[in-house]
């Protein structure tokens, strides 16, 4: 399947932002990048992320946020300003996802957090990390049992490397959930846990455009680098190139 469109996370540039957000989403736009995975933790503490997604001419369709224990209104208002179609919750502690009654409150939080985000005319979705995939009840694995307990409206952000690295073939578990895969983070390495062994998509042992066949429903392609050994600049701009190729094709 053609990659629809490609947006960077910027957590791979996290770093570069804490000195100067300005100059990193440049940089970000000079690579070729038109989006943008902002998070609501660096969006809310000034206006400063969000004036150079503008002034860069960037559109952001998806913004990262916990919506548990926070205030899902103030959350939903930054994403309206920003522009996003959907909030992503990206990190639920591998300790909440111990029995099925755990996966069945976070669940029902995502559910109420759907619900209160139509409101704003916003999506919510859910990304996740190995644990859910290694953590399992009576044979499915509890990302698998989350899926069926949650709103069908609730879409969700599938990073497939860590579906890998927690026993799952990422291909088949994409094709499983097509229909409500709509983002993807897109990442490779060597299939470990080991952040800094990360490499550019298909430079490694990832089946990313297998993968990326598998996503029928997709609407974004999202580079992510948890870290990397070198220049993150280097590794974000290889991707592109190798990722950039199958947009629209």
């Amino acid at each position: 399947m053609p990659l629809p469109s490609l947006s960077l996370q910027l957590y791979s540039v996290r770093n570069a932002l804490e000195h100067d957000i300005p100059g990193t989403i440049e940089k970000v736009r000079e690579i070729g990048f038109s989006q943008v995975e902002a998070s609501y933790k660096v969006l809310s503490r000034g206006p400063e992320l969000l004036e150079a997604i503008r002034a860069n001419g960037l559109v952001a369709p998806t913004m990262t946020s916990s919506l548990m224990d926070v205030d899902r209104e103030h959350v939903f208002a930054i994403a309206e300003e920003l522009g996003a179609g959907a909030v992503i919750d990206t990190f639920i502690p591998e300790e909440h996802w111990t029995t099925a009654q755990d996966v069945a409150r976070i669940a029902e939080e995502l559910n109420v957090a759907a619900d209160a985000a139509r409101a704003h005319g916003l999506r919510v979705g859910y990304h996740n990390h190995w644990w859910e995939l290694e953590r399992r009840f009576d044979g499915r694995t509890a990302f698998d049992l989350l899926i069926s307990e949650l709103d069908p409206g609730v879409v969700l952000e599938v990073d497939a490397y860590w579906v890998a690295v927690g026993g799952e073939d990422p291909v088949a578990f994409v094709e499983r959930h097509a229909d409500r895969v709509r983002f993807l983070h897109l990442k490779d390495g060597p299939i470990d846990r080991v952040n800094t062994s990360q490499v550019p998509a298909g430079r490694g042992s990832m089946p990313v455009f297998d993968v990326l066949d598998a996503a029928t429903s997709l609407e974004v392609g999202v580079i992510e680098f948890d870290d990397y050994d070198g220049d993150v600049f280097d590794g974000i701009a290889a991707a592109f190139a190798t990722l950039s190729e199958r947009v629209g094709v």
